[in-house]
């Protein structure tokens, strides 16, 4: 073969191997605790989370969001006002009190939705509060803008794609 040929064995996919150097968050690595009674919306966040990447866990209540987020496994929690047993708004106010889980991210996410109840929510010690319904898309730009400024979006500066697969 002439010298600074490629061979035909050398067209493939593998060829047009693309390293860039680029600023991309790795949520892979984030855990983020949903805590609601309503099954459907935890099914529904759940798999909006997951399928952006994020490891997620669910708790319908309080006392099982409490036990979850005191073990330190969790990066940010979207967090449900109106809970059987300990309410959301309790929740929110014993994880800011407890060293263990005071600077986890909170983003409320529920139905009360007035001036009064968000005033409540973020004074409380939410990062963020959206009223439902809601939109699951307006739901991650706020996890990853939440993660982002609390400084838990973990991120690597190195990018591979090889052909249609980003890695």
């Amino acid at each position: 073969m002439p010298a600074g040929k490629p061979s035909a064995a050398a067209s493939g996919p593998i060829d047009r191997l693309d390293i860039q150097r680029e600023s991309h968050y790795l949520v892979s690595m984030q855990r983020i605790l949903v805590v609601d009674d309503e099954t459907d919306i935890v099914a529904l966040v759940a798999y909006n989370l997951k399928k952006e990447g994020y490891r997620v866990r669910t708790a319908a209540d309080g006392e099982e969001a409490l036990n979850i987020a005191v073990k330190g496994e969790i990066d940010l929690i979207v967090l449900d006002l109106m809970l059987p047993g300990i309410s959301g708004l309790e929740l929110c106010g014993m994880l800011r009190r407890d060293g263990r889980t005071r600077t986890v991210p909170i983003i409320m996410l529920t139905a009360k939705g007035g001036e009064e109840d968000r005033i409540r929510g973020l004074e409380t010690g939410a990062d963020d509060y959206l009223a439902k319904p809601f939109s699951p898309r307006e739901l991650i730009a706020r996890v990853k803008a939440v993660l982002r400024r609390t400084g838990r979006q973990k991120h690597s500066d190195v990018v591979l794609r090889i052909g249609e697969l980003t890695i």
